[in-house]
């Protein structure tokens, strides 16, 4: 993606099912559940570089033994610097380790930090808060009982977290900051400290001692129906892990399926990650045995041993995943998702002869490096295939004016010599840093970032098309990318997009939260403006006001009529305007994949609300008109 933009999180869960010495012996390892759950971030630190953490949870400690264990950092490099503090603590605690090798498992345990059975980990891009060690996962909630301890991390936004935090000042509590995490764990809390006190008071009216209620409470408390209370009045996109101290560990995901979670489970382990090919890689098991999580899906791991998959409130009617995650976000390394990459570039290539007016020989197809290569590879097979089919038209059509005479070596070679012509054209250096204040000089550093491949663009000629996977602000393509290509004189710039126009923004965990800077929107915006029609814009911001004095739950999406006067065509080719510099020599185009296109490539991920408004929870509705007046009263901040 040539615009940067920071998304949802990643969490990883391990719970190793047999004790630990049964890991010490068969992998050697007396740390396999901490190793394993470094592999597992190290796999998913593309879905977050803001800050890492992971917690341990060992079983069987005596009174006076900590058993609970936690590492985070917000370094620049927030994994490896948060294990790094792991493997320090363990050192200071056990220096001379080689000494535990002939003593048994449950001494080292007792000893040694993040040797236990449960562990939680977390990767964050944050869209709410600072950096800080205060706002990284995992979360925890300390209490001297085991039953009331509660450990949280996840990858969520609600649109209505404001709300949920009143509630919590309405009961008497002071929660002392406002973001979602910490609202979701106090709120969980605060139900996990009402079912304790009420088996407490139970047992206690039943004459058992206080260290007896303390064994019992654990085997009694419900954590579904404690999730399924706390979460009926969440308005997002959601999946977050909790363990409670005692050792049980639940999972959930939001109704709508709007974030992602994947499972594998066997008699030896369960582990639980945001992307499929975690898992796979981590534990070197095949596709078919690592499962997904459904809308509105549980995973209850007891302290047991036993793990229960099931719901915790009805899912969806219609689950609208995240198709950001399939076109971007996720690692192209999952099968489908890799698939379906090369889909969204197979379909653009009808739209993209168009642009090119079918003149192949004169154009030269590139990517926009990194992620969009895979929907490249897709792009290059469907050219290939067309060109097949003009290859069979050729060969038919001088069959026939050679009256049936044999073909020459010449004429066959002349027909079989027709490709596409594809070269990587963007190459992508290293990251720069700005260090100068004036806007024109900054500009023309940052257009370093990315170099070009010189000599393959015939002057004034060639055509260029190059892919990117989305388009969001345009800002890196306005400032660096398409004034770098017309140095190399192609008569005509083609950006494609993989993804279709992003109209409206985001709020389930993509930072994309204003409407200003989306550049659909600022065409669209200047459309109206250019065609004397600015009472439209008036009379949205208006009725987004009406529409935000109601229950959001009674909202509906009043920007949706900024789009309406306009053409899809329209608005890309204004896009195009204003993506198109002073100065520049090259005509520039821009060809964005249509929705309906996008749900044949990602039939089974149907979350489109940034390209159509139709958000999957009324929450979203909520805030695209909020985002809208935000816009026109100049309020720079997020909509929720």
């Amino acid at each position: 993606m040539s615009d940067s933009i920071k998304h949802e999180c990643g969490i990883a869960l391990i719970r190793l099912l047999k004790p630990l010495s049964y890991y010490r012996e068969k992998y050697g390892n007396s740390f396999y559940g901490m190793d394993k759950m470094y592999l597992m971030m190290e796999k998913q630190h593309n879905r977050g570089q803001d800050g890492a953490g992971f917690a341990c949870i060992k079983f069987g400690t005596m009174p006076g033994k900590t058993y609970v264990d936690i590492a985070r950092s917000v370094t620049s490099t927030p994994i490896k610097d948060a294990f790094a503090e792991a493997a320090a603590r363990i050192k200071a605690d056990v220096p001379d380790l080689e000494s535990y090798r002939d003593k048994s498992m449950d001494e080292l345990k007792m000893d040694a930090p993040f040797c236990g059975e449960l562990f939680l980990g977390h990767v964050r891009y944050g869209t709410f808060g600072g950096n800080t060690i205060e706002n990284t996962h995992p979360f925890i909630r300390e209490s001297n009982w085991k039953s009331r301890n509660l450990i949280l991390a996840g990858n969520f936004n609600l649109t209505n977290v404001k709300d949920l935090f009143y509630e919590l000042v309405d009961v008497g509590q002071h929660p002392v900051n406002m973001s979602d995490a910490r609202i979701v764990l106090e709120k969980l809390a605060a139900q996990l400290d009402h079912d304790n006190q009420k088996l407490y008071d139970g047992y206690r009216a039943q004459g058992y001692t206080k260290p007896q209620i303390s064994e019992m409470i654990p085997a009694a408390l419900d954590l579904k129906k404690i999730v399924s209370k706390v979460s009926a009045g969440w308005d997002g996109g959601y999946v977050f892990a909790g363990m409670v101290g005692y050792g049980d560990a639940f999972v959930v995901r939001d109704p709508n399926g709007i974030r992602p979670a994947f499972y594998y489970k066997d008699d030896e382990i369960l582990v639980v990650a945001s992307e499929r090919p975690v898992i796979q890689t981590s534990f070197n098991v095949p596709l078919t045995e690592v499962h997904e999580l459904p809308p509105a899906g549980m995973i209850w791991a007891k302290r047991t041993g036993e793990v229960e998959i099931t719901e915790y409130m009805k899912p969806s009617a219609k689950p609208r995943s995240c198709s950001f995650e399939r076109i971007y976000f996720s690692r192209g390394t999952d099968a489908d998702i890799y698939n379906e990459r090369k889909r969204l570039g197979a379909l653009l290539c009808d739209d993209l002869l168009k642009a090119i007016d079918y003149d192949l020989e004169n154009t030269v197809f590139s990517s926009i490096p990194n992620t969009a290569q895979v929907a490249f590879h897709g792009l290059s097979e469907a050219l290939e295939q067309y060109c097949d089919t003009q290859k069979i038209e050729r060969l038919q059509r001088l069959q026939v004016e050679n009256t049936g005479l044999m073909l020459t070596d010449d004429q066959i070679r002349s027909v079989l010599d027709f490709h596409p012509r594809t070269d990587q054209i963007v190459v992508k250096d290293a990251k720069m840093r700005t260090f100068i204040t004036q806007d024109k000089d900054r500009d023309d550093l940052v257009s370093h970032v990315y170099d070009v491949t010189y000599g393959k663009i015939r002057e004034y000629k060639d055509t260029l098309v190059v892919l990117d996977d989305s388009v969001v602000r345009g800002t890196t393509l306005r400032r660096s990318i398409l004034r770098i290509l017309d140095r190399l004189g192609p008569k005509r710039i083609v950006v494609a997009s993989s993804a279709p126009q992003i109209r409206y923004p985001d709020c389930y965990g993509i930072d994309m939260a204003k409407m200003g800077d989306l550049i659909a929107f600022q065409a669209a915006i200047s459309l109206l403006k250019r065609s004397g029609q600015e009472r439209i814009i008036e009379e949205v911001y208006k009725d987004c006001r009406l529409q935000l004095a109601r229950p959001f739950e009674k909202q509906s999406n009043s920007v949706k009529r900024i789009y309406d006067q306009f053409s899809y065509e329209e608005i890309s080719d204004h896009i195009a305007e204003l993506l198109t510099t002073k100065g520049m020599n090259a005509e520039v185009k821009v060809v964005f994949q249509t929705v309906e296109n996008l749900h044949k490539a990602c039939p089974r991920h149907t979350g489109d609300w940034y390209f159509t408004g139709d958000y999957p929870t009324p929450g979203g509705n909520s805030v695209v008109n909020r985002a809208f007046v935000n816009y026109m009263e100049n309020k720079n901040v997020r909509a929720y």
